[in-house]
């Protein structure tokens, strides 16, 4: 395991929360990002965060990563002279995290921005952090630039690998050597120019409302899947696993219905339980219901506890991590299976990304329905959960649903 220190030298950097209210404040969070690149977003419904610059970076790999993220996190904040005027989740000192799915290599990065705009209910604010030039709600923004053509080609592990992957698995597990896996394939896009991150967040969060619109590092998406939201003592998540689409053949009605996408999420309500009870003195779910998006349907369940200690949201998501939802059962098998199958790194590709804050609150999403986006080009991910009656053809089929709303924000559709 390695670890980056931060990219500033350790001064007592000062970090300014400033509530905001009136017309300065934009209706559109994303809208300010000022750069083509380098964007920090978490945003959902209009409210969320956004960041730019980098007053921290902090890299960590391997198996112990989110314990050392943790505890570089934990020396940087105490460090800090913090002046926090609304002292709601998601003010003071933020840190944008996007953690890696594999041990190894595993690497992970926390970017902790400059500048910071926060919408959360009523509350609105800026947070800097460190030397700041000008009013960061009047820097300029450039304008955001947009593809002409944009070219596919097969990934690490095209379609028909996948397809070959997951026979294998269904015949692993009708052999009795798992209960399920989830399965990845990738796909390399390249366009005309350089991609410009705001221009996917921006169709993503227009076409995805539901969802929540990331972006971390160069890493882009939106994700339906809330691994774990910590405000206080109170902890939640949101869990999908079963999944239909248009022209599927099964209606919600039938998902709710289907045993084998009933089998699928339980398997993966069971792995996030049984990881968050020890941290619990009381947890509860309520599910499964549809949760409806425009290129599927998903079973979906909400799990709430509340807090017995004290832990990170960092520690609590490497406790949770990788669920049943996108990892399999048993939770050993499954990765073991997964590194075997797939043969290819699936970098942070399904594993945790959000933010955390310097209190001990933070969101933390699954980083699905994204890419990674370096130049002009970007590798897009989409899985799917198998088991013993699951149907080769059928998950291709599920797979490339769910590449639909990058392909969409790469087209600007």
């Amino acid at each position: 395991m390695t670890s980056a220190p931060p990219s500033r030298t350790r001064t007592r950097l000062r970090v300014t929360t400033t509530p905001v209210t009136g017309p300065a404040f934009p209706e559109d969070l994303l809208s300010r990002l000022p750069d083509p690149g380098g964007a920090l977003a978490w945003v959902r419904e209009g409210s969320g965060l956004v960041g730019w610059g980098e007053a921290a970076r902090f890299e960590t790999s391997g198996a112990g990563r989110f314990a050392e993220a943790d505890r570089l996190w934990r020396e940087f904040t105490a460090e800090l002279d913090v002046e926090d005027a609304v002292g709601v989740p998601g003010t003071g000192a933020v840190a944008f995290a996007s953690m890696a799915f594999a041990d190894e290599p595993g690497s992970s990065v926390l970017v902790v921005p400059r500048v910071v705009l926060g919408r959360r209910g009523e509350h609105r604010w800026v947070t800097t952090i460190g030397e700041v030039d000008g009013d960061p709600l009047e820097r300029a923004v450039r304008p955001v630039r947009r593809p002409s053509t944009i070219r596919y080609s097969d990934g690490r592990v095209p379609v028909t690998r996948y397809r070959e992957a997951v026979a294998e698995a269904v015949r692993r597990m009708r052999a009795g050597e798992l209960a399920k896996v989830v399965l990845a394939h990738d796909l390399l896009a390249v366009a005309d120019v350089d991609i410009d991150e705001r221009f996917l967040l921006g169709g993503l969060a227009r076409r995805y409302p539901e969802c929540w619109v990331y972006a971390v590092d160069g890493l882009v998406g939106a994700t339906p899947e809330l691994l774990l939201r910590r405000t206080g003592e109170v902890v939640d998540s949101r869990v999908l696993a079963g999944t239909t689409w248009p022209g599927s053949g099964t209606d919600e009605e039938a998902l709710l219905a289907s045993g084998k996408n009933r089998e699928e999420h339980e398997y993966a309500i069971a792995s996030l339980t049984e990881a968050l009870r020890p941290f619990c003195a009381a947890l509860s779910v309520d599910g499964p219901s549809v949760l409806r998006l425009p290129n599927v349907s998903h079973l979906s369940s909400d799990v709430i506890g509340t807090l017995r200690d004290d832990p990170s949201p960092l520690r609590l998501v490497e406790a949770l991590h990788p669920t049943a939802a996108v990892g399999g059962t048993p939770k050993g098998d499954a990765t073991r299976l997964i590194r075997e199958l797939e043969g290819a790194d699936r970098e942070r590709y399904a594993g945790p990304v959000g933010w955390i804050d310097g209190n001990g609150d933070g969101e933390l999403g699954i980083a699905l329905r994204g890419a990674q986006v370096s130049g002009r080009t970007a590798r897009l991910r989409a899985g799917c959960g198998v088991v013993a009656d699951s149907d080769p053809d059928t998950e291709v089929r599920e797979a490339h649903a769910k590449t639909l709303p990058m392909r969409e924000a790469l087209e600007g559709l």
